[in-house]
């Protein structure tokens, strides 16, 4: 009888382990601009940041400089924009998987 439960609790341990686990990232709504001329994050030069719930992370996955002009009037070291983005916080960076900039009204 032991032997019939190890096995069976062996058999579900595997079977879930087995299982795909796709985890789905809810997109969130952030602030971002540069980190160093808006955010006042030490840096070396302007690089693209996002502010989560008021803390700032630089961002990797994407950079400032695929988003248009961050020096224009309407740039990300002129202004602080929203952006539509899914990823994590790691080691106090955000590592993004997708990074949509939400056009102005």
């Amino acid at each position: 009888m032991k032997k019939a439960l190890f096995i069976f609790f062996l058999f579900v341990g595997i079977a879930t382990q087995a299982q795909d686990k796709k985890t789905t990232e809810k997109p969130q709504i952030v602030e971002t601009a540069c980190g160093e001329c808006q955010f006042g994050m030490k840096g070396k030069s302007c690089d693209l940041a996002v502010r989560i719930d008021g803390k700032p992370y630089f961002v990797d996955g994407t950079t400032i400089d695929e988003h248009g002009d961050a020096h224009a009037e309407d740039g990300f070291c002129n202004k602080i924009r929203k952006a539509s983005v899914t990823g994590k916080v790691v080691n106090n960076r955000f590592k993004a998987t997708s990074f949509t900039l939400i056009k102005e009204q």
